[in-house]
């Protein structure tokens, strides 16, 4: 059984769903958007209700969703694997009150200690924890290594009048109207441009405008690109990075309500550490800037 919200956490799973070699017939429990649908197709899934973060009555309801719609005498699981994140708490909790050994993956987006479904689940004498990252493990806490250390940045040419992906993710209801303002400031932005905004619905901007796509489609827009610039989601980044590009990464601020936190900055500093991407604050989106991220590309390690 794996359980994960959309987004990174859902990129992540799959990722660690080869390392802790799960079968072919195992439970996918996730949100129903394009990314589940496109990454999934073909798997046996369970797609629950939406839960915001800390959305406590929508939590709830995900667990009485899952406690009715599963088969727990006929499903034959051997173990609940989770990489959050508000989808872990109900999933897990009640994984294990079935009898299902449950695991909870920590995301490599927290780079200084647990998201707020980890310490709730390490109050559970019963869920196995792990982390990413060396630095903070212990105790409960057991190193696993990270998804994010198999890249390094190669140089290629720059392009001088690059051609624009921008992809703000499908978080709700979170805007993230200064990366899209920082852009159109640049004058970088043009009729070939491809906007992926989420909830953060505009008007009149220049290019090709999707609330939402497909797996398939995303990466069509991606690798059409000579410039990818992205929110920091853990999710968006690591696809990019499997398609072998070096992303501009602008980390949402919790100051500016554009995340519940302000876990994006500690993502973005691991990229800007590894350079495997630019990071950029929305304030500081500079022409130049953009075009020097086009001198570089991705390979996996």
């Amino acid at each position: 059984m794996l359980i994960a919200s959309t987004g990174g956490h859902l990129a992540q799973l799959v990722k660690w769903s080869r390392t802790v070699q799960s079968r072919d017939d195992s439970l996918w429990i996730t949100f129903d958007n394009p990314q589940s649908r496109s990454l999934l197709a073909g798997r046996n899934t369970l797609f629950v209700p939406y839960i915001p973060p800390r959305g406590v009555s929508k939590a709830a309801k995900a667990f009485a969703y899952m406690q009715k719609e599963i088969d727990w005498k006929g499903g034959g699981f051997s173990a609940a694997v989770s990489t959050g994140a508000a989808l872990a708490v109900p999933g897990l909790l009640l994984a294990h009150a079935r009898g299902v050994p449950s695991f909870y993956i920590e995301s490599v987006s927290r780079v200084t200690g647990p998201s707020l479904s980890g310490r709730i689940l390490s109050a559970h004498p019963g869920i196995k924890l792990s982390c990413q990252y060396r630095s903070w493990a212990g105790g409960k806490w057991h190193y696993r290594g990270t998804v994010l250390d198999r890249y390094a940045h190669i140089e290629r040419s720059i392009v001088d009048d690059p051609q624009v992906f921008v992809t703000l993710g499908t978080i709700q209801p979170y805007r993230f109207d200064a990366l899209v303002d920082g852009l159109l400031a640049t004058g970088l932005v043009n009729d070939r441009t491809v906007w992926q905004l989420g909830c953060t619905g505009r008007s009149n901007l220049p290019g090709e405008v999707h609330s939402e796509m497909s797996s398939v489609d995303f990466d069509a827009a991606a690798q059409s690109a000579d410039l990818v610039v992205t929110h920091a989601g853990v999710g968006t980044i690591l696809r990019l990075l499997d398609l072998g590009i070096y992303p501009v990464v602008v980390p949402r601020r919790k100051s500016h309500n554009e995340h519940v936190d302000d876990h994006q900055h500690q993502i973005a500093d691991v990229v800007a550490e590894q350079a495997i991407g630019a990071v950029m604050p929305p304030n500081l989106i500079t022409r130049e800037a953009l075009i020097e991220a086009t001198g570089f590309s991705v390979r996996g390690l």
